[in-house]
């Protein structure tokens, strides 16, 4: 019999959310690629990256990509592979999906420990041999001092050819939240129109990040945020979404695998419009949910 896709979360059954992996690649909406390891997720991205350079390169057209911190693990692997082969990112541009800000809405420094600037610059732009690195000015991160200038340049490079990206918990891709208010409710299509913006991060945002980075502290974690808006996200030609959070996200990869319908409160489902998505995911992401107290 064929399978029926709920259209909402509200009709996932237990039976879905317990289906085994086996089961979920061959009824999912889109091409799933599970791997055994965070490890092997990690090295196979870092080879699609490289090769996508390489290809391009070949034919003398740029490359044109939007970027997370999360997945990261991929990004010293694709630095070494990059030196291993000489591989010229002098064609590259790099649009970094968003960075945190503080209390007051200001850019964090890059020394930061949380500063996704930082990260990259340490953990794959100073990795990458000076005659192969892209220029400075081809790497691009949201500035509140500038907000629309990020979508000015993703247009003025004729936009993005592949979008990376990991999804947490509630569907979040970037920091793409709704407002979390009685007083504000966001429709699907204003959040799928929505353009580089400042967010304050909802509690259960922080309270998530808390316990992955930060031992539980939530007192550390930056309470807000500058993000790519999900206009310029759901205009990349193709979408290589990647999960890699174990038990974590193993309900949110069905809420996107298995339903039909768009909804705010869960942004990655804004991409059911996009003509070309793949999801990819470690084994333990993608496990079935077995609810209840176990030992």
């Amino acid at each position: 019999m064929k399978f029926k896709f709920p259209k909402n979360v509200d009709e996932l059954t237990n039976e879905m959310l317990a289906m085994p992996i086996e089961s979920l690649q061959s009824t999912s909406k889109y091409p799933l690629n599970i791997f055994e390891s965070k490890g092997h997720l990690y090295e196979w991205l870092a080879r699609i990256m490289a090769d996508e350079i390489i290809e391009n390169n070949k034919k003398n057209q740029p490359t044109r990509w939007i970027l997370p911190v999360g997945p990261k693990s991929q990004y010293p692997i694709l630095a070494r592979i990059t030196n291993e082969e000489k591989i010229s990112w002098k064609n590259v541009f790099a649009f970094h999906m968003d960075e945190y800000l503080d209390w007051q809405g200001r850019m964090i420094d890059e020394g930061h420990p949380f500063s996704f600037r930082g990260f990259c610059k340490r953990n794959l732009y100073d990795l990458i041999d000076d005659e192969l690195k892209p220029p400075n000015a081809q790497i691009a991160f949201p500035n509140v001092d500038r907000i629309n200038e990020f979508s000015e340049k993703i247009a003025s490079v004729g936009g993005i050819d592949t979008l990376f990206g990991g999804f947490g918990y509630r569907g979040l891709i970037a920091f793409v939240e709704s407002p979390s208010t009685r007083w504000l409710k966001i429709s699907e299509d204003e959040l799928a129109n929505s353009k580089t913006r400042i967010v304050k991060l909802r509690d259960d945002t922080i309270i998530a990040l808390s316990q992955r980075m930060a031992g539980g502290n939530s007192q550390v974690i930056p309470p807000m945020a500058i993000t790519i808006g999900m206009k310029d996200m759901l205009a990349a030609k193709k979408v290589h979404l990647v999960l890699d959070g174990g038990a974590w996200k193993q309900y949110i990869l069905r809420v996107f695998l298995l339903t039909t319908e768009k909804d705010s409160d869960h942004p990655v489902t804004l991409f059911h419009e996009h003509p070309n998505v793949i999801v990819s995911a470690d084994v333990d992401s993608a496990k079935p949910i077995d609810p209840g107290l176990h030992i």
